[in-house]
């Protein structure tokens, strides 16, 4: 198995921890299910879940570029 590391702004974090509390699971194992979940998902409504965050966050992405 191999370990990854990725970069949250910290409102994000602490949106993941109050998530994981509530289900009863690590921030981590909510992570790794979130991730299986996307991957096992038909490529076309990945690409619909892709392009929704890409409009939905586009003013954030340009200023954050």
């Amino acid at each position: 198995m191999t370990t990854i590391t990725i970069t949250l702004p910290d409102e994000r974090l602490q949106e993941l921890k109050e998530t994981a509390s509530k289900l009863k699971v690590s921030p981590e194992e909510l992570v790794r299910v979130s991730i299986e979940d996307l991957l096992t998902r038909p490529a076309d409504a990945f690409q619909r879940a892709v392009d929704y965050v890409l409009k939905k966050n586009a003013a954030l992405y340009e200023r954050l570029a």
